[in-house]
């Protein structure tokens, strides 16, 4: 007969002996590297609109006065909510979909999320492709965009070297020409002229198709084996654009005509502070430049050990982000005003945003140099370290959410999930390779990330504040970091951070603006279609609360909304070891009505957090007393 068996009093399914234990999923994995953390949320934070989107919103949003509302903004806004989203990854250890169990009514949020990340990196990989195809141009002793006279120029294609020597002989006028690193990006490269517009794609441009290919290869490679191979590669991906960016602005501060650009990047208009647009636009740029809401930060802290410092790389992150902002627009600008004064004309001509600036502006700039094609090459190398670490955070974002929710039979095959997802996002992004891709990119850029974004991280603020408590969620980030916020981070989660992303909400609805691509206007259906990208993300919160309620047994109200809103009983630190305090009693198999006595006998003494775990057991029996008193 079979000895009988004395149960253990605390049996988790992370025990590695037993029955239980053998039929665990795979352990999720940390970070192997002490910076592996802190270097991927500085790759995953400085992106490509580092480089093209905040100096061009600094100039024409008042110039160096427009730094006020900035790092207010900043501070009022991004520290808080980056903060907020790193705790609940690295209390939890969970991804933004079984992150919810804080909440289960609400998991829709992360539902919205996860259709959020993958609408963007869908898109956001093409631009990658773009960047490796001047990449591999680059490799040459002229560039291709540098001279009119090849076969997708057109009558009005005029070169820099042609207007120079007009303005030295004959007046030239070039107010119907256009520039030959222009017509490359959209007759050679895009070859848009093969599309009448949005609902004509064209052909499939095999160039652009390879290259794609090419960007989703290198995505899958470095996240193969999750954050032990992406970790490694933010070493590199992570810093070198810093040494470019140091060698490009250099260069260009030496240039002639370099301070007539800087002087036009940071000539401060304090009158622009007192409208609300500025104010409004610092919002913008802070919320989408340091990724709040996507996912990749609460992804990147779960894979930390349970009492790393988050609150030092807060800060660490956010300062270092805005800095590289503002040192990303002196390389930027020194450059444009070297190509005002090479071409006659203001800078504000010259100055454009988004992929007008990365494919067009500083391309022309680049011919004007000696040794053009080194220094292409170099920005546009840049461009693809700094593209590649945002890309790294949105997929891992999306494998580690699936995984976590099916982690018995996902996570021990995470690399062949991994490379079934980016074959799915690379069929999807297929149409952006074809001739009228053009379009349907800046249609997924104006609306997949817009307002459903904003609905999604306004959500998660009041869950985590007003549902789960504000005095719980202090007590959490007391016991894995061994203090409590102070009054400013609790300030901002009540108020200032969702009353700011509230503004921002009502400001991106009232002042709606339909799509537009040059001179292109987007019929209505694509504009609607639009519409229904963001909202649909919106609409996995009602969904997700319905499914959440039907699960719940008893009454509407009484039983299901208000269980579904609770945390699970599994919520917590995922670790044995970290489920101090209250946390104990909801380890599977714990017996014990006093629970941090069952883990002080389980594992021997008390550390400095199982002290703070005794504060926070005194704090909720005094709550209790009172509660009960009333």
């Amino acid at each position: 007969l079979a000895q009988p068996v004395t149960p253990d009093l605390l049996v988790s399914p992370s025990s590695q002996d037993g029955d239980l234990g053998s039929e665990c999923p795979e352990d999720r994995g940390n970070w192997t590297g002490r910076l592996d953390f802190l270097l991927s949320c500085i790759g995953y934070c400085v992106g490509l609109g580092n480089v093209w989107r905040v100096p061009y919103r600094a100039y024409t949003n008042g110039g160096g006065a427009f730094l006020v509302p900035y790092f207010i903004m900043l501070a009022i806004c991004g520290i808080p909510i980056f903060f907020m989203e790193l705790s609940l990854g690295q209390f939890s250890s969970l991804g933004p979909l079984a992150v919810w169990k804080i909440s289960p009514l609400f998991k829709g949020v992360g539902m919205g999320t996860i259709l959020i990340v993958s609408l963007v990196a869908i898109y956001y990989n093409m631009i990658i492709a773009y960047v490796l195809f001047y990449l591999f141009a680059s490799l040459t002793s002229d560039l291709p965009w540098q001279h009119c006279g090849n076969w997708w120029n057109t009558d009005l294609c005029l070169d820099h070297h042609v207007i120079k020597a007009g303005n030295n002989t004959l007046p030239v006028n070039i107010s119907n020409t256009v520039s030959p690193s222009e017509e490359y990006w959209s007759r050679y490269v895009l070859h848009i002229q093969g599309s009448s517009g949005i609902g004509d794609p064209g052909r499939i441009r095999w160039n652009l198709c390879l290259c794609l290919l090419l960007s989703w290869t290198i995505v899958y490679l470095c996240i193969l084996k999750g954050v032990k191979s992406s970790g490694k590669v933010v070493y590199f991906t992570a810093t070198f654009p810093y040494l470019i960016l140091v060698m490009l602005l250099i260069r260009g501060v030496t240039l002639e005509g370099a301070w007539k650009g800087i002087q036009f990047y940071l000539t401060p208009q304090f009158d622009h502070l007192l409208s609300s647009k500025v104010w409004i636009e610092a919002a913008l740029q802070i919320f989408y430049s340091l990724g709040v809401g996507f996912g990749g930060l609460l992804t990147f802290a779960s894979y930390n050990t349970f009492h790393q410092n988050i609150y030092r790389d807060t800060f660490i992150v956010t300062l270092g982000n805005a800095i590289t902002s503002i040192l990303a627009g002196f390389a930027i600008f020194s450059v444009l005003g070297y190509m005002s004064q090479e071409l006659g004309v203001p800078v504000n001509q010259v100055a454009k945003a988004g992929p007008g600036l990365a494919f067009v502006v500083y391309p022309q700039a680049m011919t004007m140099l000696p040794l053009s094609p080194f220094w292409s090459f170099l920005f546009f190398f840049m461009l693809l370290t700094l593209g590649l670490d945002s890309q790294f955070a949105f997929m891992e974002t999306i494998v580690t959410a699936v995984t976590d929710e099916f982690p018995y039979y996902l996570r021990p095959k995470k690399a062949s999930f991994s490379a079934v997802i980016c074959i799915a996002l690379f069929l999807m992004g297929l149409i952006l390779t074809t001739e009228g891709g053009m379009y349907w990119l800046v249609l997924l850029d104006d609306y997949s990330a817009g307002f459903g974004l904003m609905v999604v991280v306004i959500t998660t603020c009041l869950v985590v504040t007003r549902v789960y408590g504000m005095k719980r969620f202090c007590r959490d980030i007391h016991m894995m970091l061994g203090f409590k916020p102070g009054p400013y981070f609790r300030a901002c989660w009540m108020v200032l951070s969702p009353a700011t992303m509230m503004a921002l909400l009502v400001y991106n609805i009232v002042k709606y603006q339909p799509s537009e691509y040059g001179n292109y206007r987007f019929p209505t259906w694509a504009e609607v279609l639009g519409i229904l990208m963001g909202v649909l993300s919106c609409l996995m919160i009602p969904m997700g609360m319905v499914v959440a309620v039907l699960q719940e047994e008893g009454t509407l109200w009484e039983v299901g909304v208000q269980q579904a809103s609770r945390p699970a009983m599994d919520w917590g630190p995922s670790l044995e070891e970290n489920r101090t305090g209250v946390y104990v009693a909801s380890l599977a198999g714990s017996q014990s009505p006093k629970p941090l006595m069952v883990h002080m006998r389980k594992y021997g003494g008390i550390t400095s957090y199982e002290n703070t775990a005794i504060e926070v057991d005194r704090e909720m029996e005094e709550e209790d007393d009172e509660e009960s008193m009333i």
